[in-house]
């Protein structure tokens, strides 16, 4: 029987780096890579051995015999992955190289092996510090303790490690968070320092991290948010997607009492994975949430909630919505609550029905489809919550005096407004300027080339501060390689600024300056 890959897939491709048989796709060295949602595992191929089981960091791979009843979908979704390979000649399995050979499936032509981590057996150990915890960071930290004798500082302004695995992951996907199990290791690596709350460009300045070290890596992900830019989107009321998800993650820059949740409808700007994760939380039953790592004070106002509502506000259609296919197939699995799709346009009902097995839209095949009565309050729908997917509609404003009532938006004849006493703007991470270095306002991310600071010799950056807030936890695999790659090049072609301060003259300036 062979294995599937489920929703929590992050990507990372170590369960690639372990098959026998290549049976999983598509690989780092296919194009389709990283513009797929997720990997896929051939169950013509597969031989059932459960070595990508064994190395999935998130435990996202299972026997297809023993998939739950919300995941025996993924059954079906890993094989018409591949059968789309076939008829539609994607790119996904690109050379003969990749295909299976004749005599058994155990034999494969395999690319040449790539050694480019090897350094000269005269080099030193470099001393790199990776400013930000996260998985980016880490995942730099990973590729330097394993691959060379570097000496790693870990620096965070933050008092708990871990970044956007423990701040940005939602608490009921504890899967996803297991990732930080396999970067564990790492924070107690002998060859490893770490600081937490030490900020840098408050506590200590760029330049005197950068003169204790060889080179810095930068590694400090999307801060903020994406603004809407529309009137009344700081009213009390509309809050922030990454405040709301902050909250119940108990980040220590967030008010216990930063989130009011008495009124009956919320409206979630925004239709990507981050505005799935806030609709969910707030319709589950609290008491799912109780065994989770949900903060305190988050599960005691979910269990106030007056909430019976949720709108998943998109402007485009359901063919081209921002989620993952394998986050609404959750959604549509979520105890107690109902999904609806509000039929205002019909565009819609003609995008779902005309979608090929493989295109997300056709996951809301079966989901009911309604002219919702905005007039009508959320209770008059029964005692179940429900969560309603209005596709082709923008916000025009949020509406309301010294509160939020409602939000204007845009769809159907004209302009209507939806009731709501709870806005939350999830359309976007924004990574924000870094004291000491360049910075690109358009794109919210420090320019580089392949990792290397724009007119800074010896900095890097890593994730989301260097490509944007675009793909997930594993994507900083790759990324962290092409910038640790670009650094030990800059080593061995002796570009890096020589350190003016050692190790234990920046252990004394992390005492005094730390908070």
């Amino acid at each position: 029987m062979a294995f599937a890959i489920t929703q929590t897939c992050c990507n990372d491709a170590t369960c690639v780096s372990v098959c026998p048989v290549n049976c999983i796709h598509p690989t780092p060295e296919e194009r389709a890579f990283g513009s797929t949602e997720m990997l896929h595992i051939d169950p013509k191929t597969c031989i059932d051995c459960g070595a990508c089981a064994d190395a999935c960091p998130v435990d996202a791979v299972f026997p297809v015999d023993r998939l739950a009843d919300g995941q025996r979908e993924y059954a079906q979704i890993n094989a018409a992955y591949f059968e789309h390979v076939e008829t539609e000649s994607s790119e996904a399995v690109e050379t003969p190289a990749q295909q299976p050979g004749d005599s058994s499936p155990i034999f494969h032509a395999w690319s040449e092996p790539v050694f480019d981590r090897v350094l000269p057996s005269d080099f030193g150990p470099l001393r790199v510090a990776i400013v930000g915890t996260g998985p980016a960071g880490m995942y730099a930290a990973k590729d330097l303790l394993l691959h060379t004798r570097a000496e790693v500082t870990l620096i965070d302004r933050l008092p708990v490690a871990g970044g956007l695995v423990r701040y940005g992951v939602a608490p009921d996907h504890p899967a996803t968070r297991n990732v930080s199990e396999s970067f564990a290791r790492f924070h107690t690596h002998p060859r490893v320092r770490r600081y937490l709350g030490l900020d840098v460009g408050a506590d200590l300045t760029a330049e005197e991290l950068a003169a204790h070290h060889d080179a810095v890596i930068y590694a400090v992900g999307a801060a903020t948010d994406r603004r809407l830019g529309i009137p009344g989107e700081d009213r009390p009321g509309s809050v922030s997607a990454t405040t709301f998800v902050a909250w119940y993650n108990a980040h220590p820059e967030v008010a216990p009492d930063a989130v009011d949740l008495s009124a009956e409808r919320v409206v979630v700007v925004g239709n990507g994975n981050v505005a799935l994760d806030v609709a969910r939380i707030l319709v589950s039953d609290p008491q799912t949430l109780a065994g989770t790592e949900i903060a305190g004070h988050a599960l005691a106002e979910l269990r106030r909630s007056k909430v019976r509502e949720v709108v998943l506000l998109g402007r485009r259609g359901p063919q081209h919505a921002a989620y993952t296919r394998s986050e609404l197939l959750a959604l549509k699995h979520l105890s107690g609550v109902d999904l609806l799709i509000d039929d205002h346009d019909p565009r819609i009902g003609t995008a779902i029905d005309a979608a090929s097995s493989t295109d997300k839209a056709a996951v809301l095949r079966g989901v009911e489809r309604e002219a919702v009565d905005w007039s009508l309050s959320p209770g008059a729908a029964g005692e179940r919550r429900r969560i309603v997917l209005r596709f082709l509609s923008a916000p025009v404003a949020v509406c309301g005096g010294e509160e939020t009532r409602a939000v204007r938006v845009t769809g159907g004849p004209g302009e209507l407004e939806i009731p709501a006493g709870l806005v939350l703007r999830a359309v976007g991470y924004r990574g924000v300027p870094q004291a000491g270095l360049p910075f690109d306002e358009a794109t919210g991310t420090v320019p580089h080339e392949r990792g290397r600071v724009t007119g800074r010799p010896g900095t890097y950056v890593v994730g989301w501060i260097k490509r944007g807030p675009s793909g997930g936890i594993g994507a900083n695999r790759a990324c962290a390689a092409e910038t640790v790659g670009s650094l030990l090049a800059d080593a061995v072609a002796g570009t890096l600024p020589t350190p003016t301060g050692g190790p234990k003259a920046f252990r004394r300036l992390a005492r005094r300056r730390r908070r």
